[in-house]
């Protein structure tokens, strides 16, 4: 017998008239010193215990409890099992009897009298006590009938003296010094399935993400596995009180699936011990209880959205405590107390599974460490970065890989988390940070930088002319086009279409043209606005007209059904007379803005309306109503932290020179920021080139209040002065009833195209590109003859870019191609 694992002390008091048998006693103190805590904690003992009457001459009743625990490889038994064993010879196997006398001294001062536990008193009979390898107890009821209530004042302070005795008598009676399971060190559990010095491992790979390293496993979850002995050499049992410390990365989690971060399992058998978990946006703490498993869960946490994060979980008594990127920690209650006897023998750690391949850990791991007897948190935060809070970082990933000067493999495979994507302009945010993309079609290799793609490499390409590509047939004139790209499924254009009796169309880019895809109702449609909330994929469209003369006219949202691979109805929205939608993001909440024109045939100056995504009823809600004049169009942008939108307004009733206004988000609602002078506006264009902000207007015509009625004037660009913080006037164009602008870039050239439709005698005229030319601004540079021009869009594919524009005039839209040199 080479030390002792702990000593627990209880005290029970009660009292009762006379000399009664005691009745079920109720615990008032207990002092339980286990042997991770001694000689760090010990409850100290109160003087009078709550109740005690001093001048009572009842009898006040004492119970004393003194547990020694002692190794045993069976684990704790109790005194009569390990008596049977000892077969009545306790003096051969414990003959350090001097504390255990102190506590038969004690009450026999105190005038009370020695009671054993039936079973050992039949065994022992001369009232010495058990202690066979793994438990020794002395168990004391004292009845003290005078002055009851100082003597058992009196010995409840001596009993605290006992107890302070038999901790001095632990640590210094034994024949070696006391030792806890482990060190008391942090374990780095990493470390130790990482191969050896000078060796390689399959399966194990050093990946480089967001300017970090960890591991990524990749092969037979039993390599990456060691026995649970190498950690806890002095006893076969898990620490009370821990802390778990793991710095990690995962993409998104699908629902259904699970990953394990480690595991601690039993044996060769799969019965889990300890783990840790994780699930979609959850993080599950796995242990075993008696006859049962327990799970602990924290609920929300966010950890599988591809990003590095640092998590500290401890785990003392009833609480289990997680803290993520030096945060506020998480506390949760557990029913039940960790168990100190947490048996170890035989079982076998492993990293990043659970033994078998599913549920194998698919992101990096950073670090990963046990620290027995403390929480971590105060020693990694705060910290500079917090996502990535250092206690035991393996040195492989601190030091960049040094390429062998043979032969030889490297020790770690190393290899960075970079994927080169080809084909049309993937997305570009915080998960795609980092990533390649190849543009065939810019003959470029692009980085994004998680908000935008910065060229890295890229041929130059100029403009060269412009060739027709595809006339498009539609079932009716085409009052707008909207491009969008949906993941995996291609390229698409919704038609606004005038005729409400054939609809308007959803064609699809297919082998270099576009195709009938799928047929909508609508009403005079004027425009579509494709947008995203979410995973949630949505195409809204702007009815001018009702289904049956005299009803409220209505525009629709209409969802895409991956399931189906269309667009299905989804939310009803009344409007009126409307000419455009505004899909928007402000501070991951989704908004839409309508452009009311009319209500009726002659009130053009209503209110247009802002509504917002609810997500618990998963519809849109208003939200602010804005008072315009013959709305036409919403435009929205940011420049640094603001949030704007403008309106065109195109007619208040009586004249078409009227203020557009620029609203500013401010206060969760947007308030008037700037009006500038319109004529007839039916379109804004933002752009920037550089750091300079520019609003380009389409001004159809100028209607004044006498009557003259002119089509061929200027529209404007502004540009954001830094100095007086407004729009000012950078250059006038001359256009013929301009409907639309479109910015887009060819290389490094920048180019702007009008929709010119109307001169006053005809709607057969050329539609100008212009390109920037610096100092002199927009300079014309391509005439392309058009019809009634509505609208045009620009687009790129693998096979090149292209424009497209619609006619109000005729039931035929034109794919243009531009060819570059």
């Amino acid at each position: 017998m080479d030390m002792i694992t702990g000593l627990s002390l209880s005290v029970c008091v009660w009292f009762s008239k006379g000399m009664p048998s005691p009745p079920a006693p109720s615990p008032r103190v207990s002092a339980i010193i286990p042997a991770n805590d001694f000689p760090h904690v010990l409850h100290v003992l109160p003087k009078t215990p709550q109740g005690f009457d001093r001048a009572s001459q009842s009898c006040w009743w004492l119970s004393a409890t003194v547990t020694l625990w002692l190794p045993c490889a069976e684990g704790p038994l109790r005194c009569e099992e390990l008596w049977d064993q000892g077969n009545g010879e306790s003096d051969k196997v414990f003959p350090e009897w001097s504390a255990l006398s102190a506590l038969l001294a004690l009450t026999q001062r105190a005038g009370g009298v020695i009671r054993w536990p039936q079973s050992v008193s039949q065994s022992l009979g001369t009232g010495v006590a058990d202690s066979i390898y793994g438990i020794t107890a002395v168990h004391a009821m004292v009845c003290p009938c005078v002055n009851g209530a100082e003597r058992v004042e009196s010995l409840m302070s001596e009993l605290l003296l006992l107890a302070c005795a038999l901790l001095s008598w632990i640590i210094t009676c034994q024949s070696g010094p006391w030792r806890p399971c482990t060190d008391l060190l942090q374990l780095d559990l990493l470390s130790r399935v990482l191969p050896g010095t000078g060796t390689a491992q399959d399966g194990i790979h050093i990946v480089q993400s967001r300017g970090s390293r960890g591991f990524q496993f990749s092969r037979s979850p039993q390599l990456f596995s060691f026995p649970a002995s190498q950690l806890f050499v002095n006893c076969n049992f898990f620490p009370a009180e821990f802390s778990i410390v793991v710095t990690l990365k995962i993409p998104q989690i699908t629902p259904e699936k699970s990953e394990y971060i480690f595991t601690l399992l039993d044996g060769d058998s799969d019965e889990l011990i300890l783990g840790l978990r994780l699930s979609q946006n959850n993080l599950h703490f796995l242990q075993k209880g008696h006859g049962r498993k327990k799970r602990t869960t924290f609920k929300a946490v966010g950890l599988d959205d591809n990003r590095w994060h640092t998590v500290v979980l401890a785990v003392t008594g009833h609480y289990t405590i997680l803290t993520v990127d030096c945060g506020r920690p998480l506390e949760l209650v557990l029913e039940s107390p960790f168990t100190d006897d947490l048996d170890t023998t035989g079982s076998t750690f492993f990293i990043a599974s659970r033994r078998r391949w599913n549920g194998l850990f698919s992101g990096l791991i950073r670090q990963l460490v046990l620290l027995p007897g403390s929480d971590a948190t105060s020693r990694i935060c705060p910290s500079s970065e917090p996502r990535l809070s250092a206690l035991s970082v393996p040195q492989a990933l601190l030091h960049l890989p040094i390429k062998p000067s043979s032969t030889d493999l490297p020790l770690h495979p190393y290899e960075a988390e970079v994927r080169v994507t080809a084909g049309v302009s993937p997305p570009c945010g915080h998960s795609e940070e980092g990533q390649l993309w190849f543009s065939t079609l810019k003959k470029g290799l692009f980085l994004c930088d998680g908000i935008v793609w910065l060229t890295m490499l890229q041929v130059k390409e100029k403009l060269d002319y412009v060739e027709d590509h595809q006339d498009l047939f539609t079932s009716s004139e085409t009052f707008d086009i909207e491009v969008f790209h949906i993941p995996s499924v291609g390229l698409f254009i919704a038609t606004a279409n005038r005729d409400s009796n054939l609809g308007s169309g959803i064609y699809k880019w297919t082998d270099g043209k576009f195709e009938r895809y799928q047929n909508i109702s609508t009403y005079d449609a004027q425009a579509w606005q494709y947008f995203t909330v979410g995973k949630k994929k949505f195409l809204v469209v702007a009815n001018c007209r009702s289904k049956d003369a005299g009803d409220q006219e209505q525009s629709v949202i209409y969802k895409w059904s991956s399931r189906k691979l269309k667009f299905i109805h989804y939310q009803t929205l009344n409007t009126h007379s409307a000419r455009d939608w505004e899909a928007f993001n402000i501070q991951d909440e989704t908004f839409l803005a309508v452009a009311n024109h009319r209500q009726g045939e002659r009130n053009h100056n209503i209110d247009s309306v802002i509504y917002k995504w609810n997500p618990v009823t998963q519809f849109f809600e208003v939200n602010q109503t804005i008072p315009t004049a013959g709305a036409y169009d919403w435009e929205f942008f940011t420049i640094g932290p603001y949030y704007f939108l403008v309106v065109a307004n195109t007619f208040n009733g009586r004249s078409t020179v009227i203020d557009s206004t620029i609203y500013i988000w401010l206060g969760g609602m947007f308030q008037s920021y700037q009006s500038i002078t319109t004529f007839g506006a039916i379109d804004w264009e933002m752009f920037q080139i550089e750091n300079r902000v520019f609003l380009a207007v389409a001004n159809s015509q100028m209607l004044t209040e006498e009557g003259k009625i002119q089509y061929s004037i200027n529209s404007t660009i502004y540009e954001l002065s830094m100095a007086s913080q407004t729009f000012i006037k950078f250059q006038d164009i001359e256009t013929n009833s301009a409907l639309d602008w479109e910015y887009f870039t060819v290389g490094d050239d920048k180019f702007l195209v009008v929709a010119n439709s109307y001169d006053g005698t005809s709607y057969s005229l050329n539609s100008v590109i212009y390109r920037w030319q610096g100092y002199e601004g927009f300079v014309p540079v391509h005439r392309l003859r058009t019809n009634g021009c509505r609208d045009w869009e620009f687009f790129n594919t693998t096979d090149g870019s292209y424009l497209i524009y619609s006619s109000a005039r005729a039931a035929l839209s034109k794919v243009l191609k531009l060819r570059t040199i």
